[in-house]
């Protein structure tokens, strides 16, 4: 082999080379993004809240990368057939993994009471202000960081579960819950339910199961929160 032929093969092996390199930088960069992500996606958009049929609310929110974490924030407008008027807002922001690092909480209506609620190791402190009261204190314990927070009347709070249930295990998965307005632990049950479908359309289906009530969740195929349906409260959320 004379040398101008050596040359030119040892050019396109270090061509070679340089692009598999190229390849395997952008492989690890991508792989980085998806890790440092952790089980969310960003996720924006409108629910319509109804009870019995007739509508009764709307709620708007947005999860999106906060800092190192994620944040997921929802306002809610609810005039129920009884009763007066509320607006509810909620921030939860979060680890990559889904543990809960703050929560905070409003609710306007003829009153304005809210909360905020700090997480570290498993361990809750919740500072609760109602109109018209001193704060109250309390701290709860769990025995995970991973909490699932479910506020009464933001409904955006179970896409973030969907998040966070495990689909690669799927089964029958069981979470320490907190419900702001209940200043009690419990536990919530996560299922896979497989192929469903409602409105003529097609979903994944995740039950949520609580001490008290089933609630299923219809997902698309990216485990986007598309609709929700509470049977024994005859309430049912539909993303807009």
């Amino acid at each position: 082999m004379d040398a101008g032929v050596r040359i030119a093969v040892k050019s396109r092996t270090a061509s070679i080379a340089l692009a598999f390199g190229i390849l395997a930088c952008a492989a690890l960069t991508l792989a980085a993004q998806k890790s440092s992500s952790g089980v969310f996606a960003q996720d924006k958009g409108k629910l319509t809240i109804k009870l019995d049929g007739q509508t009764v609310g709307h709620e708007d929110f947005e999860i999106a990368p906060s800092g190192a974490g994620w944040r997921a924030k929802g306002t809610a407008d609810i005039k129920p057939p009884e009763g007066a008027a509320s607006k509810i807002s909620g921030t939860l922001t979060l680890e990559p993994n889904g543990a809960p690092i703050s929560y905070e909480w409003t609710a306007q209506a003829e009153k304005t009471n809210g909360a905020r609620i700090l997480f570290a190791n498993g361990v809750a402190k919740i500072t609760l202000e109602m109109q018209g009261a001193r704060p109250f204190e309390q701290t709860l314990s769990f025995n995970t960081p991973l909490v699932a927070v479910l506020d009464n009347n933001l409904y955006h709070q179970y896409a973030v579960l969907a998040r966070v249930y495990d689909w690669s295990k799927r089964g029958a998965q069981t979470f320490p819950v907190l419900i702001p307005q209940e200043l009690t632990p419990g536990t919530i049950t996560v299922e896979s339910t497989g192929a469903a479908s409602a409105g003529g359309k097609s979903y994944e289906g995740l039950k949520v199961t609580t001490s008290d009530l089933e609630i299923l969740l219809l997902l698309d195929n990216n485990h986007r929160l598309m609709r929700l349906e509470v049977p024994a409260a005859k309430v049912t959320v539909i993303r807009d």
